[in-house]
């Protein structure tokens, strides 16, 4: 019987060993996706202003069904406006940070996330400078727009990283199951 149950908590500590090294190939495919989106903002406005114009038309193509890219509202390099605007920077800039820094706050193998609560409070700043600005009560700059944009793409981080994880690890053990045959 001691032999049983010792053999179910090796068992364990290798399931739990191998949960944390899925989660950490999540983790790490998630930061390395981040840094390849904001290498691409940056890039884009590179890549012009060095007469790349087929790589640059594609990145700002790409980020154009995400973002307005008004110039105004656009940080710039080189001469050029990123491939998106300060807050759009704000919120990838947060999100990345985020996700860099996360398991140094919280452990991958815990998927629980924070009460919704906390993602719409970070949203109310970013709420209230468009809504100033719109009505023509503030006049918002780059600097509001992008630490707005920041403080919410690094929240919206620590609730879409957790569900990354778990959704990958129940695709996981859905892939090991045996499945029935289809006709």
């Amino acid at each position: 019987m001691a032999l049983g149950v010792s053999h179910c908590a090796a068992d364990e500590v290798a399931l739990t060993g191998s949960k944390s090294l899925a989660a950490y190939f999540v983790w790490a495919s998630l930061a390395a996706f981040t840094l390849v989106v904001m290498a691409a903002i940056v890039a884009a406005p590179l890549a012009r202003a060095s007469n790349h114009l087929a790589f640059s038309s594609a990145i700002y193509g790409t980020f154009s069904f995400l973002c307005h890219q008004i110039t105004e509202r656009s940080f710039h390099v080189a001469g050029q406006q990123f491939a998106v605007c300060s807050r759009c920077t704000g919120l990838y800039a947060g999100f990345t940070l985020a996700t860099l820094t996360y398991p140094l706050f919280r452990s991958l193998r815990n998927t629980d996330t924070p009460r919704i609560i906390w993602l719409f409070v970070s949203a109310l700043p970013l709420a209230l400078d468009f809504s100033l600005t719109y009505f023509g009560i503030w006049q918002n700059n780059h600097f509001t727009r992008f630490t707005t944009g920041a403080l919410f793409g690094a929240v919206a981080a620590i609730f879409v990283l957790p569900g990354v994880i778990e959704l990958s690890g129940a695709l996981g053990h859905w892939l090991r199951k045996p499945h029935p045959p289809t006709v």
